[in-house]
């Protein structure tokens, strides 16, 4: 078993080594490890939570949101890319995203699973705490499965379905998993205890050379300053391997930039090469069922709570207040749409109500476990304006044709939730607006010690995360398009696109 297994909470007081008093104690001697029962249950609910949401959610919230020619041709996209990603993530996305490899990208050390066996196991946040291998596998495949299939929202009605695949298929490995491993990849937390009683782990977390070397020169230390030294610099070792942007301190409970920023940015990429609808601003694009499209809204909002709280790992009062977070932030945001569309338009529409509802969602997901409720409905509401000035405002002046908002909802919501997390995660508020902080693995007191705040440096590791996931989604969507143009083409013909996608396509129709 590997204790630097899978993790995702960035631990930013140990990034440069720094803040180690003395060694934590180690009374447990790490005992042959088991897995925890309850945190496995909960995990394998959340995966099958986040199942629901992307098929069938996710393909009925976009199926009634087009026109009713190119149904079928939406929920086949999300069907489709939800199959081969989950076939893709085994082969090799797994071991790409979470295995040692480099800063920016893992290794090809689990390809196909190898090693992967039902008594191998991952460590959560928490010390001496595990659950399967297979059930972490198995929760990561369905983000890395939904992850693309957001993106099919902003060129729906007219990309070709074998240039939808092959695009998805370099994204996915140059976009997502980069992105996935420089947010999520760490040592995880046993790593952070030097100890002779903790020989094996140490071993696992540096190599079996630098742990007899840490160890002695630990053991040969005359006073705590001495001490101080050696933890910081096996910190320091220990850290070498993490993520880029886990090593930068920035802060994504669940996706905010790996998912969201990802898969909007890409979406805008998209939009724009493949130009505008025909008959765009001249025939009706309405929504062909809206009925249709709030039932996915509903199975979307039911399914973040696999998203959101199982990120976590673990089953706990954090888990519960995961699911807070993620209701008020979608509730909040759901309100301000609403009284934003009420105020310019003098009418709140459902199709806002529902909008707001999943901008809420996208905001607090980066946020979700980071802050209290109250910070919740501030990024919530705050969202929902963001997004409904985004998506009538932004999209208009631009000019840019996102048939169903992807880059407004989920690129905008997604870096307003990333940069509002540095500012709510702060520890030193109270009552409902206290933000959970960062936690120091090497506390001498404690493992769940919370690390100092300071507003400037979470804004600048926040920044650091939402430029590198906008620009390397930009680049790699630019050229996956180019490639799809050159190859197989990237947008069907004149006449396929006004008959619609569904009969062109795929020689079927969904309603008769």
């Amino acid at each position: 078993m590997s204790l630097k297994d899978t993790l995702k909470r960035p631990v930013t007081a140990l990034a440069g080594g720094a803040l180690l008093a003395a060694l934590l104690p180690a009374t447990n001697a790490f005992a042959a490890a088991s897995v925890n029962k309850g945190d496995t249950t909960w995990m394998l609910v959340a995966t099958a939570l986040v199942v629901f949401m992307t098929v069938p959610g996710l393909a009925m919230f976009y199926g009634g949101l087009v026109r009713s020619k190119n149904v079928l041709s939406v929920l086949m996209q999300v069907f489709v890319i939800f199959s081969l990603l989950a076939v893709l993530w085994v082969i090799y996305g797994y071991s790409l995203a979470f295995t040692n490899g480099n800063a920016f990208i893992g290794g090809f050390d689990k390809a196909f699973l190898n090693g992967v066996t039902i008594s191998t196991m991952a460590a959560t946040f928490s010390k001496e705490t595990y659950i399967p291998e297979f059930a972490y596998l198995a929760f990561q495949l369905t983000f890395a499965a939904i992850t693309p299939a957001l993106i099919v929202g902003a060129f729906a009605e007219r990309m070709k379905f074998s240039a939808v695949l092959i695009f998805m298929v370099i994204w996915f490995t140059f976009s997502y998993l980069p992105m996935a491993h420089m947010v999520w990849w760490w040592a995880g937390p046993d790593c952070f205890t030097l100890s002779p009683d903790a020989i094996d782990t140490v071993k696992a977390c540096v190599g079996e050379a630098a742990a007899t070397d840490f160890l002695a020169k630990l053991a040969a230390a005359a006073d705590d300053a001495a001490k101080a030294t050696v933890l910081a610099d096996y910190a320091s070792a220990v850290n070498a391997a993490n993520g880029f942007l886990f090593n930068k301190g920035a802060l994504d409970f669940a996706g905010g930039s790996v998912v969201h920023i990802n898969a909007g940015v890409a979406g805008l990429v998209c939009a724009i090469m493949l130009g505008k609808r025909l008959g765009l601003g001249k025939e009706s694009m309405a929504p062909h069922n809206l009925t249709v499209a709030g039932i996915g809204t509903g199975m979307l909002l039911l399914g973040w709570f696999g998203f959101n709280a199982g990120s976590n790992l673990e089953s706990n009062g954090l888990t519960a207040l995961v699911i807070v977070n993620t209701i008020l932030g979608a509730a909040a945001a759901t309100l301000t749409w609403c009284l934003g569309e009420w105020v310019t338009r003098r009418h709140a529409s459902f199709l806002g109500a529902a909008s707001g509802m999943v901008a809420g969602l996208v905001a607090i997901t980066p946020a979700c476990g980071w802050v209290g409720p109250m910070s919740a409905i501030v990024i919530g509401a705050l969202a929902g304006i963001i997004c409904l000035f985004a998506v009538v405002w932004l999209k208009a002046k631009l000019g840019y044709d996102d048939a169903l908002d992807v880059f407004g909802v989920h690129g905008i919501g997604g870096i307003a939730g990333a940069l509002l997390t540095g500012i709510f995660v702060n520890p030193n508020w109270s009552g409902g607006w206290q933000g959970m902080g960062v936690t120091d693995y090497l506390a001498t007191d404690t493992s769940t010690k919370i690390a100092e705040y300071s507003l400037g440096t979470q804004m600048t590791a926040q920044i650091y995360g939402v430029v590198i996931a906008v620009v390397l989604s930009a680049v790699v969507s630019f050229v996956a398009c180019l490639i799809c143009k050159y190859t197989v083409g990237l947008r069907v013909e004149e006449q396929d696109e006004r008959q619609g996608l569904d009969i062109t396509s795929h020689n079927e129709r969904a309603y008769n």
